[in-house]
């Protein structure tokens, strides 16, 4: 029979026919909602799918599923049963999924089971816990497409390697060491340079609590899948914020390590070789126990013997928790970068984090840095030193199209132009090493407006200008990006909710540029065609990243992080 269909449209409809065949049958939705019928499947919503013991596992934190996995209360088994079940169900309801991988994942906690009942005993700290994986990790038995049609049947793009579904990656590895159980991978943008979820095989990745806004990116699909409590715990990745956008935009806690904490050896990966600016791995969690739980247990692994790019630093306990004999903390707020201005909900949520720690008695002074721009157009740069050469490589394998997103973003003006030369990447280096310390000067410089004679101890900043970013309006990513440049760890933690009713469009306001007036555009489009969605705020924390965001998620945003909450987010200097 004669088509007319291109060819990567067929493999990609078979692909993502593979991917929804993957479901059992009987986890299947008769009649699904379409976005606007239904646009909030979080809460009361998918819980109508699952059984009241599906409910209240899947809706455990992951420090009470390890305790009860390793104690005999729960098996693994059907911890991983009702993980799967719930993650069908979030992945027909926002298109989460990349690849799924139950049958195994329930051999592997049947085989966990199997060792606790004859020695009494755990696995390891991490026993019985489903985890989810942004679709960069390699899992043996399972593809990795990274969102590209043709790395389909491929490892990597390439054919023949010996490598298609054997080779492991080797964080993989320690998590399966650790007890932990592998049943998916999440979905990203094609190229991974997106802050919204797309490509050419599962389409667009929605947001759980609006399905008309995105889910973020470009660990989007871990973002919507943990956000509907399809996971207790995944891991995502972070060269611009791809780790903080999704945990923020889904009300989660998100972990941007600094370089070297977490092993990224043996992923798939963009613009591989790029070392001025490296993506990070870290985890994404409805709650901060959760992420002290699976980092504590990813460093006792020893991974600096594994991976040449980790360093030999371990859990440090001391670090972990702030001292109970300091009460008092300082904290910078920068409210306006100087270049997009960030909409009402964001600067809202800013001025509730900034009263609630004021209100504790801490200390909080203006943020008023070297040049965020200045730093965008390094990172920028660095970004594009092979002039967008890996990517059309991948497309061109297919003769896929790229997504509309990424002409706002990574391609917007890639030519076939040669890469920059040595000379060229030489001189963007000195520039960001010359601006790393400018910042960290400037940090330092803070000790003589605080109170306790020391810098601050956290920023606190919007980590973009939106609540949640509509279809193919995220235009600006000044504000997360950054601390990429910087390299400094970072943190989202929950906070409020937003409100049209409260939150209005400003209709005097003043661009400051032309991308400043389509980002305001955007917010009033929002208000009038949507209800609100999420948003994220960052804070920065110079020592003990995931202790401080502990406090500072009781102080500014409650304990307990629910689907009712608002995301900030932490950076630290220190390791």
């Amino acid at each position: 029979m004669v088509t007319d269909t291109p060819d990567w449209q067929r493999l990609g409809k078979a692909k993502l026919k593979a991917i929804n065949q993957s479901i059992p049958e009987a986890w299947l939705i008769s009649s699904l909602p379409s976005n606007e019928d239904q646009r909030d499947v979080t809460g009361d919503y998918i819980r109508k799918y699952l059984s009241k013991d599906e409910i209240k596992i899947t809706e455990a934190l992951a420090p009470t599923i390890v305790e009860k996995t390793s104690t005999g209360q729960w098996t693994a088994e059907e911890v991983a049963r009702a993980f799967c079940h719930r993650a069908s169900i979030a992945h027909q309801l926002t298109n989460c999924f990349h690849e799924t991988f139950f049958d195994a994942a329930i051999k592997d906690a049947k085989a966990l089971d199997d060792f606790y009942s004859k020695t009494k005993k755990s696995a390891g700290p991490l026993h019985g816990l489903p985890v989810s994986l942004k679709d960069q990790f390699h899992v043996k038995d399972v593809e990795t497409t990274m969102g590209y049609i043709g790395w389909i049947g491929t490892f990597q793009g390439k054919k023949g390697t010996g490598q298609e579904k054997v080779f492991e990656s080797e964080l993989v590895k320690e998590l399966r060491d650790l007890g932990a159980v592998l049943y998916c991978k999440t979905s990203v943008p094609h190229t991974l340079m997106a802050g919204e979820t797309v490509n050419n095989i599962i389409g667009y990745t929605w947001n759980p609590k609006n399905r008309n806004l995105s889910c973020g990116g470009s660990s989007g699909g871990e973002g919507a899948l943990i956000g509907l409590r399809g996971s207790p715990v995944g891991f995502g990745t972070d060269i611009g914020g791809s780790i903080r956008i999704p945990a923020a935009f889904n009300g989660l806690y998100g972990l941007r390590p600094s370089s070297g904490r977490i092993p990224y050896e043996g992923m798939a990966n963009s613009m591989d070789g790029q070392n001025s600016v490296l993506s990070v791995v870290g985890p994404l969690a409805p709650s901060v126990n959760t992420l002290q739980l699976i980092v504590r247990a990813l460093l006792s692994r020893d991974p600096w013997l594994h991976d040449p790019l980790v360093h030999e630093i371990p859990w440090r306990e001391d670090q972990a928790t702030l001292p109970t004999d300091r009460r008092k903390l300082s904290f910078a707020v920068l409210r306006h970068d100087g270049v997009v201005a960030p909409h009402p909900p964001v600067r809202r949520a800013v001025e509730i984090a900034v009263k609630a720690l004021e209100a504790k008695g801490h200390r909080v002074i203006d943020w008023k840095p070297p040049s965020h721009k200045h730093a965008a157009s390094l990172i920028n740069k660095a970004w594009t030193y092979d002039n967008g050469a890996d990517s059309r490589a991948a497309f061109e394998l297919s003769g896929e199209p790229p997504a509309p997103q990424l002409g706002n973003t990574y391609s917007e003006g890639m030519t076939q132009d040669s890469p920059k030369d040595a000379i060229h990447i030489a001189e963007n280096n000195v520039a960001k090493r010359e601006f790393q310390k400018e910042y960290m000067e400037y940090w330092n410089s803070t000790a003589e407006a605080t109170e306790t004679g020391k810098p601050v101890d956290a920023l606190i900043m919007p980590v973009a200008p939106f609540a949640a970013a509509r279809p193919n309006s995220y235009r600006y990513y000044g504000y997360s990006i950054v601390f990429n440049l910087l390299d400094y760890t970072a943190c989202t933690f929950p906070v409020t909710l937003v409100d049209k009713n409260v939150d209005l469009a400003d209709h005097a306001f003043n661009p400051l540029s032309e991308v400043d007036k389509k980002t305001q555009a955007s917010y009033r489009a929002m208000l009038i065609r949507a209800p609100p969605g999420w948003y994220r705020r960052p804070g920065n924390l110079r020592r003990r990243a995931l202790g401080a965001a502990a406090r500072g998620a009781k102080i500014a945003g409650g304990e307990g992080a629910g689907d009712d909450r608002v995301c900030g987010w932490l950076v630290t200097k220190d390791r």
